[in-house]
């Protein structure tokens, strides 16, 4: 008798294993029958190429995509006309998925492997396009199979516009957008599969604007006072404040107004800054200091000064307890192979690089799991992070050795390689989310680790303060 319940046990849990294997075969099987739709919707977005703020049919083609699917939609959250949550299900967990779909300024690019300008003010040299298309579909993806499976809980798509400097995940957390959310996930492109735990920089950005008074540069000079010249005699002292900031910070700036004819002493000038440390602490003893800089290069030069903030981002938090479980599925997902043609582009982008050969198993495998990684970049991501705990993953959506921000990734965005990348993205989101609803003693770990690493203390404060959205900063 005993040994019949021990086989009569073991059955019903080896047919529920079974089960449920069969239903994420399922997840992944649609997925891949949908390829060629979300790759169409990723490629119409690559097209519009909408900067950040701006981004309004991109938006409403994700949230139409959505709204089809039975999904909710929340427009204009936060404050921001293209900012949107799109919701199916209800009650705990929670699970949260970011989208992004922001284009960068003067990085035009058609589809090919040599440089080429689409004749366009901005392109996807971040793969935004293929960011929210994907988030999109493992949304989808997860709500079908909470549909079929009669799962309780809730999925949600947080459109999340202006991530390229203009902060937009900053305002929805300072909203409370992510209050009741459990999990969040989300991905980004990159030049290899990988989901080992992540890192970002802080950072804090300022339009600094100088005011001066006109006069003709060589019949009245001495009764002009340059506004340009307030502008480099901060950008002077910008620099050599360098040596004397911790080695990892980073600082960088635009002139984006210098005035308009040379024998005109310039009445207004304009200077754009980042910025950034792995500590925010330190983002604002930086910035204070570009603040005085500011302010001492106006007085020297007879100019008046004010700044307005942009963006403002906490550094990433990492959650080990998500980060293994995205890595497990990534790697379940696995990468993509190159067809012949798709070979033949990446092998001519791989030499506009500089490199003698393609590294095409950055494309085709997983990396290995590190817990440690160094930030270069900043992502608004990070103020969710210290909001709910999150976790990310990149996949190859660009040629291997492909810098983010370059003409080169913006091409490789535009093609087939660009899809196949962002499907494994949503692959491994849907997998990722499913076992979080599967399992929520997971939940909870991942929430305990947040608590512990933030500190019982933590308060957030905006590093970007109690500005509105920025809603012009691309204008």
């Amino acid at each position: 008798m005993k040994k019949l319940l021990i086989f009569y046990i073991g059955a019903i849990l080896l047919t529920s294993t079974s089960s449920a294997q069969e239903n994420r075969d399922d997840v992944l099987k649609k997925l891949n029958e949908q390829a060629s739709k979300y790759g169409n919707i990723a490629q119409q977005i690559w097209n519009l190429a909408e900067m950040g703020y701006l981004e309004d049919k991109s938006s409403a083609l994700l949230q139409k995509t959505l709204s089809d699917e039975g999904f909710s939609i929340n427009k204009g959250v936060a404050g921001i006309p293209t900012a949107f949550i799109a919701e199916y299900g209800s009650g705990y967990p929670v699970i949260a998925i970011l989208g992004e779909y922001d284009a960068l300024p003067g990085l035009s690019q058609q589809a090919v492997p040599e440089k080429k300008s689409a004749g366009k003010a901005a392109g996807h040299a971040c793969g935004h396009h293929l960011f929210g298309t994907a988030s999109t579909a493992a949304a989808i993806a997860v709500k079908n199979w909470m549909k079929k499976n009669k799962t309780k809980g809730t999925i949600r798509f947080y459109g999340c516009p202006a991530e390229e400097g203009g902060s937009g995940k900053v305002y929805m957390v300072r909203e409370g957008l992510f209050n009741d959310v459990d999990i969040a996930l989300h991905w980004h492109p990159s030049a290899q599969n990988a989901a080992s735990a992540g890192a970002a920089l802080a950072n804090k950005s300022a339009k600094f604007r100088f005011y001066g008074t006109s006069a003709h540069a060589a019949g009245a000079p001495e009764r002009g006072r340059s506004a340009l010249d307030g502008v480099e005699a901060m950008n002077n002292m910008v620099n050599m404040m360098r040596e004397h900031i911790p080695q990892e910070a980073r600082i960088h700036y635009v002139i984006t107004d210098g005035g308009k004819a040379p024998n005109v002493v310039p009445n207004f000038a304009e200077v754009y800054y980042y910025a950034r440390h792995n500590k925010r602490d330190v983002v604002i003893d930086i910035f204070d200091r570009m603040v005085k800089a500011a302010e001492g290069a106006a007085l020297g030069t007879g100019t008046t000064m004010d700044y307005e903030m942009i963006g403002g981002t906490h550094e990433l938090l990492p959650n080990l307890t998500l980060q293994k479980l995205m890595h497990d599925n990534l790697s379940k997902v696995g990468g993509i192979t190159y067809t012949d043609e798709e070979m033949t582009f990446s092998e001519k982008i791989s030499r506009s690089l500089g490199y003698e050969t393609l590294d095409v198993k950055r494309a085709s495998d997983v990396q290995p799991y590190k817990e440690e990684a160094r930030a270069y970049g900043s992502t608004d991501v990070g103020d969710v992070s210290f909001a709910v705990p999150t976790v990310g993953m990149g996949a190859a959506t660009w040629v291997p050795g492909t810098p983010a921000h370059s003409w080169q990734a913006v091409s490789a965005g535009g093609t087939s390689i660009g899809n196949k990348g962002m499907m494994v993205a949503a692959k491994a989101l849907s997998l990722t989310a499913i076992d979080l609803f599967e399992n929520l003693k997971t939940i909870e770990k991942a929430k305990a680790e947040l608590e512990e690493r933030r500190g019982k203390d933590f308060k957030y404060i905006p590093l970007l303060g109690d500005r509105p959205p920025a809603l012009d900063y691309r204008k």
